[in-house]
């Protein structure tokens, strides 16, 4: 008499392990899923994060170091303002170029070109916001020595990562504050030329170290509030206009800013658009493509971000001021240097998610956190 051997169609081809050893090899099956998964998309995110770091941050540099280069060198007298405003009219044209190529067959690019006109007020806020730190730093600068003001400024990091957990609810983990906080103190140590000479700090003539130092403060305060307030608008505006047609309405909001600073200043030495040079056409573009990056910057990370490639670029370009412009380059620079690369790497490859308050995204219609956002032992957890 043969063994007898009941199957069904209900368990064919399952396996004759106990239940407990198929419930773990579930659970493994369920982790391996979802980790490769998980692992890519941190990789794609940082991937962008890196490339548009790493592009704004040599576009600081280079700009940095051709300004010095034709002004410091050359002794080109060109103004400032004068490049600033033709990188404005380079950046609203190019956005507009952008903005007709995306629209569909039905729209006419005036009428929506003059809908943003329309929808501009929030950038020109901004705008103004960005010409009041100008005339700040011009009042700082006039009652205080560069060592003061470049000490304070450093504080930039902190308060625009204050105003980001105030106005759009994040939460930080301790390990990029503590990040920050290292990028605050090896800057510091790097302009340590600037605001360790005796003539560095000295008073100016007829100064108030008072009104001087309240200005900077305010300058950094509004800086942080400008960099949060631009990433709010892109990210959780309701209009949901895209990031070109934002930076068309803040290149127009910025054109009258920058004409009168150069009415106010008299066109500088060489009058109204004296003294260009072929140079000075290319920091034109070279600014006007900083507008651009700083905005990508914002929309594929944050505006911590931004601030991180801007504060590596201050390395990168005393770099190359050393290497090519003769400028300084002492050993407590190179290991501040090295401090500061490091903390900007344990920021950015920190994979503790940043935590959002009032992120829609995890909440459910009832305004309670989604079961689905937890894992599933959770969710049997709650289930019973």
């Amino acid at each position: 008499m043969g063994r007898r051997v009941t199957t069904s169609s209900s368990n064919k081809g399952t396996s004759t392990r106990p239940p407990e050893d198929q419930e773990e090899e579930g659970k493994e099956a369920d982790i391996q899923k979802k980790q490769p998964r998980g692992i890519m998309r941190f990789r794609c995110m940082n991937s962008t994060k890196i490339i548009v770091l790493c592009i704004l941050c040599l576009q600081n540099s280079m700009f940095t170091i051709l300004r010095r280069y034709s002004q410091g060198v050359l002794k080109e007298i060109y103004s400032k303002h004068e490049v600033l405003l033709v990188g404005e009219l380079i950046k609203l044209v190019f956005s507009a170029i952008i903005i007709q190529r995306n629209l569909s067959g039905d729209s006419n690019i005036f009428s929506r070109l003059t809908y943003l006109v329309k929808k501009s007020k929030k950038m020109f806020g901004l705008a103004a916001i960005y010409g009041a730190m100008n005339i700040l730093s011009f009042v700082a600068l006039r009652n205080i020595g560069a060592g003061v003001f470049t000490i304070c400024a450093q504080t930039k990091i902190l308060t625009t990562a204050t105003f980001s957990c105030i106005m759009l609810g994040r939460e930080y983990s301790w390990a990029r504050w503590r990040a920050m906080v290292s990028l605050m103190l090896g800057v510091l140590l790097f302009t340590e030329p600037i605001w360790n000479q005796v003539t560095g700090n000295r008073i100016q003539e007829g100064g108030n170290v008072i009104i001087g130092t309240m200005a900077v403060l305010t300058e950094v305060v509004l800086s942080g509030f400008a960099s949060i307030y631009f990433e709010k608008v892109i990210k959780s505006d309701p209009e949901q206009l895209g990031i070109w047609e934002r930076n068309f309405q803040l290149a127009l909001g910025s054109i009258p800013v920058y004409m009168a600073f150069i009415v106010s200043n008299g066109g500088d030495e060489a009058g109204y658009f004296g003294g260009w040079s072929k140079l000075a056409l290319v920091l034109s573009l070279l600014g006007a493509a900083g507008g651009l990056l700083v905005a990508l910057s914002i929309k594929h990370g944050d505006s911590i971000l931004k601030t991180l490639a801007t504060t590596g670029a201050i390395i990168i370009s005393s770099l190359l001021d050393y290497l090519f412009l003769g400028g300084p380059l002492t050993p407590v620079m190179c290991i501040a240097g090295s401090q500061v690369v490091i903390a900007i790497c344990n920021y950015t490859f920190d994979a503790t998610p940043t935590e959002t308050k009032t992120s829609q995204q995890r909440l459910s219609p009832s305004g309670i956190l989604s079961l689905s956002e937890y894992g599933p032992e959770t969710q049997k957890l709650v289930a019973k």
